[in-house]
């Protein structure tokens, strides 16, 4: 079958299998390899990608359902001028230690400010518990996407990524 979507703001065409699973989808067709294959079973947040704007498990996903629709990954988060905020947030906040995890973290926590700006740590914590990381802890996390919400609100609009 045909699958037409936007996937990081370009228009995509491929012929799929009616069976095909979006993760596989992006890694093996397009080349985007940032969301990762963990569990299996849409409890870790390893192959988060943004599915109109909503956080959605890549290995739970038929690729087919992306049609239409705009998919976001981690490799579309970054612009010209460098990481987004979120992404330079987790960074400064040693938030990242092996980065398997992290692109789901990233694109859970663009989805949570987009419907949140100003989450409470609470609110973190609950919007980010389909998200499992093994190194870094989750202080650095928490702190990470606090961060992140200060500077998306004191930055304008075009500083936040193509994406944002």
């Amino acid at each position: 079958m045909l699958l037409e979507a936007t996937v990081n703001n370009r228009p995509v065409s491929l012929e799929i299998e009616p069976r095909a699973i979006l993760l596989d989808v992006l890694r093996d067709h397009l080349g985007l390899t940032g969301a990762k294959r963990s569990c299996d079973t849409q409890v870790c947040g390893a192959c988060t990608v943004l599915l109109d704007g909503s956080p959605v498990s890549a290995c739970c996903t038929l690729a087919y359902e992306a049609g239409g629709r705009t998919v976001e990954t981690i490799e579309g988060l970054a612009g010209p001028d460098g990481l987004h905020p979120i992404q330079q947030a987790f960074v400064d906040r040693v938030a990242i230690q092996c980065g398997f995890c992290t692109p789901g973290f990233v694109l859970t926590t663009k989805a949570l400010l987009a419907e949140n700006p100003c989450p409470t740590r609470s609110e973190i914590a609950d919007f980010l518990g389909g998200n499992l990381c093994r190194c870094t802890g989750y202080w650095n996390i928490l702190d990470a996407v606090e961060d992140a919400a200060r500077r998306l609100a004191a930055a304008p609009t075009s500083s936040q990524g193509p994406s944002s």
